[in-house]
């Protein structure tokens, strides 16, 4: 009677209390509440939402229905990035390595692609003999060791969010902001983290397209953090096209094998020096974006960064030497140039047109229980706002057999548009938010 109960409150608009989360979500874990009342909770939630204190309320249920993270007794600053998703979003390779080479412990715990976003775990299986399939205690071992672990939620953090993102999914309920912000905050708050950046994706491409929902999302996490402790900042990014040239998981390791080496895309390596140089200000290892930029092109420079990728990779069983030679990363059987089919400026490349296709290639799921195939993909050399010739070569597709070229093909005639005029793409960072509000970020 209770899930009948809250469903009924909630959907005529009434509040949820604290004790009533608890009771809910630990009769969902254990089986006492079926997915057809949850789902019907759940949308309520998305239509009448919740108020601050309720959201706060769900994100302890959510943490406290697993273990944590136990890293008090470790002296070093612990900080980890978030991304809300979207194409080619490949920072969280370059970025944990980077901030890790330089004295920040980084617990960076990420998911696996679903619908047209991509997905960190799935990247890191590129790699072969990588597990990031580690237990608290092997996590925490690993994060004294070396300063950095990539770890998927394991059933001992957060379980019940592992069953209500699935449930989200399927039922069109993954944009509502508090579960949004809930499912963030209840797995970044089980890391013991003295800090967190996320990095809160708009446009066409992302789960929150428009600025003022990006801004609300960040807002949120922002005071779910402070209220506990861990201080958090939010920069506002651009997902109206993808990040960087490499689409799809092999081919972003490799771009981010190459970023790590200095040889990055210019628009990846702005959004990874932003968004670890909020985490070493955060860890007091950098004074103000200049200092920390610095700092962060030597590691680079000097080799440390990649270095310690390596390192990462071995502890977690995967083949450092894919580092030094990215061709040991799954290679696609069949390759074809897409070329421009007319001239004109390039008005868009629109990102969930290019998810879509990874998927048709096979790269991607739709249900969390597909397989990928780590291989397939595109690499789009072209950028909003590059003026092309008729036939000029924009993007390379990466696929099984011929049947794949052509699916690939035809998910980039749909994703890459060429007109006469173009409208400016997004800023590449718009915000920074913090406690204290939301000001334009200056890329001076």
């Amino acid at each position: 009677m209770l899930a009948i109960r809250l469903i009924e409150r909630k959907r005529d608009g009434g509040r949820i209390d604290p004790g009533e989360w608890r009771a809910l979500l630990g009769a969902y874990i254990a089986g006492h509440v079926p997915d057809y009342q949850m789902a019907a909770f759940l949308m309520a939630v998305f239509f009448r939402g919740l108020d601050r204190e309720e959201t706060s309320a769900l994100t302890d249920a959510m943490l406290r229905s697993g273990g944590t993270l136990d890293l008090h007794g470790i002296p070093a600053p612990r900080i980890d990035k978030h991304s809300t998703g979207g194409v080619g979003d490949k920072v969280s390779l370059v970025l944990a390595p980077l901030v890790a080479s330089m004295g920040i412990v980084v617990p960076m715990m990420s998911g696996r692609g679903l619908g047209h976003t991509g997905g960190t775990l799935d990247k890191l299986d590129a790699i072969p003999g990588f597990r990031s399939d580690l237990s608290l205690a092997a996590a925490r071992d690993q994060l004294e060791r070396i300063g950095c672990a990539l770890l998927g939620q394991s059933g001992e953090i957060a379980p019940v969010d592992r069953k209500l993102y699935a449930l989200r999914d399927a039922t069109a309920t993954v944009e509502a902001i508090p579960l949004i912000a809930a499912s963030i905050m209840s797995k970044k708050l089980a890391e013991g983290l003295t800090g967190l950046v996320l990095d809160v994706k708009r446009g066409s491409g992302s789960f929150l397209q428009t600025l003022e929902r990006g801004l609300e999302l960040a807002d949120v996490m922002i005071s779910l953090g402070a209220a506990r402790g861990c201080p958090v900042v939010a920069l506002i990014t651009a997902m109206d096209r993808p990040l960087g040239r490499a689409c799809g998981n092999a081919l972003e390791m490799e771009e981010a094998i190459h970023a790590l080496r200095g040889e990055g895309p210019a628009d990846l390596m702005e959004v990874t020096y932003a968004l670890a140089a909020e985490m070493l200000m955060l860890g007091g290892l950098a004074n103000d974006r200049g200092d920390a930029k610095a700092k962060l092109e030597l590691a680079i420079a000097s080799g440390q960064a990649a270095e310690k990728f390596q390192e990462i990779i071995e502890a977690q069983g995967g083949n450092p030497a894919v580092v030094d030679d990215p061709a040991l990363l799954p290679q696609a059987e069949a390759i074809e140039l897409y070329r421009a089919p007319r001239r004109g400026l390039v008005a868009q490349i629109e990102p969930r047109a290019v998810g879509r296709g990874i998927t048709a290639l096979g790269g991607g799921r739709t249900r969390m229980e597909d397989s990928v195939d780590p291989a397939v993909g595109f690499v789009i050399t072209a950028k909003p706002g590059d003026w092309v010739e008729a036939g000029e070569a924009v993007a390379t597709v990466f696929a099984r057999d011929e049947a794949g070229l052509r699916a690939g093909a035809a998910a980039l005639r749909e994703a890459i548009c060429i007109a006469d005029e173009a409208e400016p793409p997004l800023p590449l960072i718009s915000h920074r938010v913090t406690e204290l509000g939301a000001e334009s970020y200056d890329t001076e």
